[in-house]
């Protein structure tokens, strides 16, 4: 295969943002690279297993959270359409950005199952929940307007000091 020129890419991993910018400059001369938080978010990218339709079990030092409201089901018409990235509520759209989108994902995949920080986290920003977590209220008052300006009947519920669930308005 002379002549044919294949192209390279380097995949580092670094838990901490310090590392991962330690990596960005060491990768800094490659042609391609990515950098992950995890070994599980490099599979998912690299598509060698598919992403979890349910949330993953929590770790054994962190308490599992089971409170659900009894028959939940996410409002007939309220879809969240990944390949172009929009919630979509009966005949209407509305686009989403990244975070919004992976974070409507986790709730609309599990209706009434309370997401706690650190799973949120975990799953759509790909690391783990450090501070006060403003980030993640950022995004979810930003969807919670979302769902009012297409009068979806869902919202976000807050569960103090534990965590997000999709409920019925």
């Amino acid at each position: 295969m002379r002549g044919i020129r294949v192209a390279s890419l380097a995949i580092g991993i670094a838990s901490s943002p310090a590392e991962r910018r330690q990596l960005a400059q060491l990768l800094g001369g490659s042609e391609a690279f990515l950098i992950v938080s995890s070994v599980d978010q490099a599979r998912r990218f690299l598509d060698v297993v598919e992403p979890p339709h349910n949330p993953p079990a929590a770790p054994p030092d962190q308490p599992v959270v089971t409170e659900v409201t009894p028959g939940a089901a996410p409002p007939p018409g309220l879809t969240v359409d990944s390949d172009r990235r929009v919630l979509r509520w009966l005949d209407r759209e509305i686009e989403l950005t990244r975070l919004e989108h992976d974070l409507l994902r986790c709730l609309v995949g599990a209706p009434g199952r309370v997401w706690t920080y650190e799973l949120l986290h975990r799953e759509v920003w790909g690391n783990e929940h450090l501070g006060r977590g403003s980030d993640m209220h950022s995004v979810v008052r930003r969807v919670r307007r979302k769902l009012a300006r297409l009068n979806a009947a869902a919202t976000i519920h807050a569960v103090r000091g534990v965590g997000f669930r999709l409920a019925p308005v």
